[in-house]
């Protein structure tokens, strides 16, 4: 029985030995084919995965306004998660904890209250919990995405501080999104990002961000796999070199008026779309730019296509162009001499009609009137046999060549160089008061720019410069498309025209832009649409383009809309109105307090003779007293010194509007002011609670 025993005893061990050593005999023949047979193939895969490159992303530069503000910048954000069934989580734990953690939720987030955020994470912990087989088991705390600032705070709460970092209960996913500080402002300007088709690189697809995106982007990094002890990481083997951070000439403070005005003017004349650009004269830097259109599903307007650089038939907006050539070719010399003109006009067969015409009229007359047959006999006068020519005087003027200005989507003037038919003779005389032509509002600004500018045509520019790091690299400067586009004389000429279109006595946007505090100089311009059979409708494009103060040039302003229920300088003209008045009222046109000036038929400015002062508001009693007897100013009055309102709405009678303006914006409020002088009503009353950025309308008076 033992010897039977026995014997079974060593079969059994003989066939597990034998298992064992033919195991181990495939074990080392699979070792031999690896290390022998195949070795070289798998040397070469384990040479082909240390060898490969990964490319690093580097940091996209900064689009920052004119004083360094940020308006586009690459920001981290996260994804706060909780894991119900991470190893440390004890349901005593998170009672105890829960009323504090609901209490501090609900100030991080107020869309939901205490209450609310308990029944919410005892339900998910609940539902979590029981069905351990579910592979998701993690909880996204907050719907929307935190700032970096928001996840420090949320991990200061005390649950996870004291408990759930610890035990791993509270975690995040970071992501890295290009965000706009100031949301829609000019946006269409800025542009925006996205991935790129053919690669996962993140890349400008619109407005500077697409123009610069070059020198946003950087250069990407390399990354190769190298062999630790007991892992393979990734080596930096070349680093990525961060994007320029780019200045631009955006000022925020100037771009908040144009969108607020032009934003005002669209609701209240029911247009369909209007853009708005603000320059700087002498340098040509780009301070503001708005392009807001009517969408129906927002039910509001919105940032739009950057209707600013796209082709348009500009209407009466060209005539100061026409008459500069007219005036440099010598058709025109003294502008003040009549030439006939009639109220229509009929040319190689074809009439042209013009209700503000007369017999005959001047020069200025043509520009102040906005004269279409008298600007089209000057441009025939000279061009008549060669309508060709207009086009070239054009081009030798640089007024095609494409400005780069960092524009997203820019083109450049489409006029047609004409031959020497009859249908091309018709053409030139539409040309000359902007019809059969496409030119977009920045080149026309261009242009007006130049006459603001004594004849010099200055390129438009977005980008002022670029520094990485910190460290400046290069400053972009002040460059000309031509020196001179026309001699400050016709440049003269030009401005007194165009100041008769705002104070003349037949000026078309006489009855809107006249002003005391600013002198505007302009032109209207009005083009009918073409509709889709090729025929000209009814909707109209109203355009005022012009510069500020009259006397000394500062800003040049080109705004456009279509389909407004009022006339050009009702409309677009008033847009630039309003944008010189808040300028002047915030004290951004210089120290002096006022820019009105009088002038003769020449455009030179006349000393204006000392007359009593309507009102003197003072809150010095014995300052009045010294006006009144030492000026012989009998008319100082005492205003009551305004308080500031016990932390409620400011009082803000008796003061200046600039005065005014400042005191109530410091407080949180914007500002609307109708009249002129000083302050005497204001819609909210002194003292009186209100919510930040809720609007106060302020009466005027002197």
């Amino acid at each position: 029985m033992k010897e039977t025993n026995k014997k079974h005893i060593l079969l059994r061990y003989s066939l597990v030995v034998g298992l064992v050593l033919a195991f181990s005999v495939a074990i080392v023949w699979d070792m031999f084919k690896t290390a022998v047979v195949y070795g070289a193939e798998w040397n070469s895969k384990a040479d082909s995965v240390l060898t490969k490159e990964t490319p690093i992303e580097p940091e996209r530069g900064k689009l920052l306004a004119d004083n360094g503000t940020v308006l586009a910048a690459n920001l981290q954000y996260y994804i706060a998660r909780i894991d119900w069934l991470a190893a440390g989580m004890k349901k005593d734990s998170l009672d105890k904890y829960l009323p504090a953690l609901c209490d501090s939720l609900a100030v991080l987030e107020p869309s939901k209250d205490a209450q609310q955020w308990r029944a919410e994470l005892l339900e998910s912990y609940e539902r979590i919990t029981t069905d351990k087989k579910k592979k998701n088991h993690s909880y996204r705390l907050i719907r929307r995405m935190l700032t970096h600032g928001e996840w420090q705070r949320l991990k200061e709460f005390p649950f996870f501080k004291q408990y759930g970092l610890k035990k791993g209960i509270l975690y995040s996913e970071r992501q890295v999104r290009r965000s706009r500080p100031y949301g829609s402002m000019a946006s269409r300007s800025i542009g925006n990002v996205g991935q790129d088709s053919t690669s996962s690189c993140i890349r400008g697809r619109s407005g500077l961000e697409m123009a610069l995106d070059s020198l946003l982007y950087g250069e990407p990094g390399v990354a190769t796999r190298i062999q630790l002890t007991n892992n393979i990481v990734n080596h930096e083997s070349k680093p990525a070199v961060p994007g320029y951070d780019i200045t631009t000439t955006i000022n925020v403070a100037l771009q908040d008026i144009v969108e607020n005005e032009l934003y005002s003017m669209l609701h209240e004349t029911d247009a369909r779309w209007g853009t708005c650009v603000l320059m700087e004269v002498a340098t040509g830097e780009i301070k503001a730019i708005s392009n807001l259109e009517w969408n129906d599903k927002a039910g509001d307007y919105v940032e739009g296509r950057n209707n600013a650089v796209l082709g348009y038939e500009p209407g009466s907006v060209m005539k100061p162009i026409s008459m500069m050539i007219a005036i440099e070719e010598g058709v025109v010399g003294n502008i003040d001499a009549p030439i006939p003109t009639g109220t229509t006009w009929l040319y190689e067969g074809r009439a042209i009609n013009d209700p503000h015409g007369g017999a005959q009229l001047t020069p200025r007359q043509i520009i102040e009137t906005s004269s279409n047959v008298g600007m089209s006999r000057l441009i025939v006068k000279r061009y008549g046999n060669d309508p060709g020519g207009f086009y070239d005087k054009l081009k030798s003027m640089g007024f095609f060549e494409p400005f780069h200005s960092g524009i997203g989507g820019e083109q450049a003037p489409i006029i047609h160089r004409l031959g020497k038919t009859r249908a091309d003779k018709v053409a030139l005389t539409r040309m000359a008061f902007g019809y059969s032509t496409l030119i977009p509002p920045l080149s026309v600004l261009a242009m007006y720019n130049a006459i603001a500018n004594d004849g010099k045509y200055v390129r438009p520019h977005l980008v002022k410069k670029l520094s990485r790091e910190g460290e400046p690299d290069s400053i972009v400067p002040v460059t000309y498309i031509r020196q001179h586009v026309c001699s400050p004389e016709t440049a003269q000429k030009l401005r007194i025209m165009m100041r008769d279109v705002v104070w003349g006595n037949r000026g078309t946007a006489r009855k809107w832009l006249q002003d005391d505090h600013v002198a505007i100089a302009g032109k209207t311009g009005t083009a009918y649409t073409i509709n889709s059979d090729g025929h000209y409708g009814t909707q109209k494009r109203l355009a005022f383009c012009g510069f500020f103060p009259y006397e000394n040039p500062k800003y040049s302003c080109v705004v456009l809309m279509l389909g407004a229920n009022r006339g050009a300088g009702a409309s677009s003209g008033m847009v630039l109105k309003n944008v010189a008045l808040k300028m002047y009222a915030r004290g951004l046109l210089g120290d002096a307090p006022n820019y009105a000036v009088t002038v003769d038929k020449d455009g030179k400015a006349v000393p204006k003779s000392p007359t009593p002062a309507k009102l003197f508001a003072s809150t010095n009693p014995r300052q009045a007293s010294n006006l009144q007897k030492g000026l012989s100013i009998p008319n100082a009055k005492v205003f009551q010194k305004p308080d500031n309102g016990k932390g409620g709405v400011p009082n803000v009678r008796g003061l200046s509007v600039r005065d005014a303006i400042r005191r109530l914006e410091d407080a949180g409020l914007c500002v609307r002011f109708s009249g002129n002088g000083y302050v005497v009503g204001q819609s909210l009353t002194a003292g009186s609670k209100f919510d930040r950025g809720q609007v106060i309308h302020l009466t005027l008076r002197n």
